[in-house]
């Protein structure tokens, strides 16, 4: 059992950690109120806290003296924080904050770890992905369900033509959005598969089974929703897509997804373990009757660890307040008022931003212009510039931006293209195809590679105490006919000049 002094000096660790990793764990917060995908994260903590008060007489009775490797995982979780503050990723701040969580567990209630660990770790699904990750499982997941949800309405005896994400009916098309790609369903259900397979009494592989199988289940499922949204709309109309029919039907679908989850480890008991009853498969532990309080020199240890622990996290936190207040060199910017309007045969005109996307993207500067040549082939030019990088202020990468637009990335490539990498992008809406190239640019670098470029951002911000860049994006339509080369070529000829002009402006 613990002492006084050591649950005081926890919960004053639970504190300061909290005080400590307030912006990223404020973060996932604002995440969870703006993404639905994410809305169940407000419950996760809730769970986490019942799960370790209904096994808090297990915990208690098997205290032991602390681990001290506790403090080793809380060092590394404090040194995680800190390259999450300086490289602006809240990802690392977030997962940091599950290790550190793990690291007092150990120095607190030692060996009883192993049973606060499996709450901790549940903390990890209310974490929302990076944008990037994100927009390409949303992709993925749309495309499967898209194609799968096309058989069941065949299945129907419907005619159907699948484009892309667009299901064609002949008199109604339904676009297969990023909120119908199922990902709603997936991280809520994986929580649930994860706390189910906690509470689950069996042999290891068989709560694997149980959790991993929530994937699977999530993309049948969503499927067949979009199977019977379109065999709605073929027999009752459009509205049968729409409102809050459409919202509904997305809840039974979860619930249903529930129901087949808990009748997976009814037939796995039934296959396996006939006599046990599911009662008795998700019953609670026996708890010891006696509580033996922990020894003095146990108690004693636990305390000199958490104290440590408490110390390494009032230096964490004067760290991130330095790091937050430091005063970073800005080099002098020219502004993109006065890139030129002509570049070798091209001739364009600077554009403006709605003054509400400016605000939204944060940018120091930008620059938009529409270029065209004699032939009236088209290039457009955007460039976002900022003159800082604190956290949640940084270029929004294309590979996020281009499905949000509604457009399909048909094909991504890293290629070398005047002496340095880009990306290579063919994107598609409908019939209509566009050739996107994009970089990131800054301190005399050009990168293609979004977490590349977050590691020199870290690496700048420790050695040169700059964390200024620019995103690059060159965007040409495709003509119905056109041979891809052809916009090759035409992006190509475009950079040759405006590299040269960019250097100018985006400062080594």
């Amino acid at each position: 059992m613990l002492s006084y002094r050591q649950i005081s000096l926890f919960f004053l660790a639970i504190g300061l950690a909290i005080f400590t990793y307030w912006a990223g764990l404020s973060e996932a917060v604002l995440r969870w109120g703006i993404q639905e995908e994410y809305s169940h994260g407000y419950l996760i903590p809730l769970v986490t806290l019942y799960i370790l008060w209904e096994k808090k007489d297990l915990i208690m009775s098997s205290v032991s003296e602390p681990l001290w490797f506790g403090l080793v995982l809380v060092f590394i979780a404090i040194a995680v924080l800190l390259i999450g503050e300086i490289s602006a990723l809240f990802l690392l701040v977030q997962y940091s904050f599950v290790l550190l969580l793990i690291g007092l567990s150990m120095v607190t209630v030692g060996r009883a770890t192993k049973y606060t660990l499996a709450p901790i770790l549940l903390l990890l699904f209310a974490i929302p992905l990076p944008y990037v990750i994100e927009v390409l499982l949303t992709a993925k997941l749309q495309l499967w369900s898209s194609a799968i949800g096309v058989d069941v309405i065949r299945a129907f005896n419907i005619p159907v033509f699948l484009e892309g994400n667009v299901i064609d009916l002949g008199v109604y098309k339904l676009q297969v959005v990023e909120a119908c790609s199922g990902l709603r369903y997936l991280f809520p259900l994986m929580s649930l598969g994860f706390i189910a397979a906690y509470f689950y009494q069996a042999s290891f592989w068989k709560r694997a089974v149980v959790f991993l199988a929530t994937i699977p289940i999530t993309i049948l499922m969503n499927s067949f929703r979009i199977g019977a949204i379109g065999v709605l709309v073929d027999n009752w109309g459009i509205s049968m897509a729409e409102g809050f029919l459409h919202d509904f039907e997305g809840w039974i679908i979860f619930m249903a997804c529930a129901v087949i989850l808990f009748a997976l480890v009814w037939l796995l008991e039934k296959l396996t373990n006939k006599e046990v009853s599911l009662a008795k498969v998700f019953g609670v532990v026996s708890i010891p009757g006696n509580i033996e309080p922990i020894n003095s020199r146990s108690s004693s240890s636990s305390v000199i660890a958490l104290a440590i622990s408490i110390a390494l996290l009032l230096g964490a936190l004067m760290a991130s307040n330095f790091v937050d207040n430091r005063v970073e060199d800005y080099p002098e910017h020219t502004s993109f008022v006065n890139f030129p309007a002509k570049l070798g045969q091209w001739e364009g005109r600077h554009e403006r931003m709605d003054q509400d996307v400016i605000d939204k993207l944060k940018m120091t500067d930008y620059l938009l212009v529409n270029y065209s040549n004699a032939e009236n082939e088209l290039i457009n030019l955007y460039v976002a510039y900022y003159q800082t990088q604190r956290k949640g202020v940084s270029p929004h990468s294309p590979r996020v931006c281009i499905p949000g637009g509604g457009w399909e990335i048909a094909d991504l490539q890293r290629v070398m293209v005047n002496g340095h990498r880009a990306n290579r992008v063919i994107i598609k809406k409908g019939l209509q195809r566009q050739l996107v190239y994009y970089w990131f640019q800054g301190h005399g670098r050009i990168v293609a590679n979004e977490y590349l470029n977050k590691w020199y951002l870290l690496q700048d911000a420790l050695f040169k105490n700059r964390t200024d860049g620019a995103l690059v994006r060159i965007v040409t339509p495709v003509l119905e006919r056109e041979p891809i080369e052809l916009a090759d070529a035409r992006v190509l000829d475009f950079m040759k000049n405006s590299d040269a002009e960019l250097t100018n402006y985006i400062i080594d």
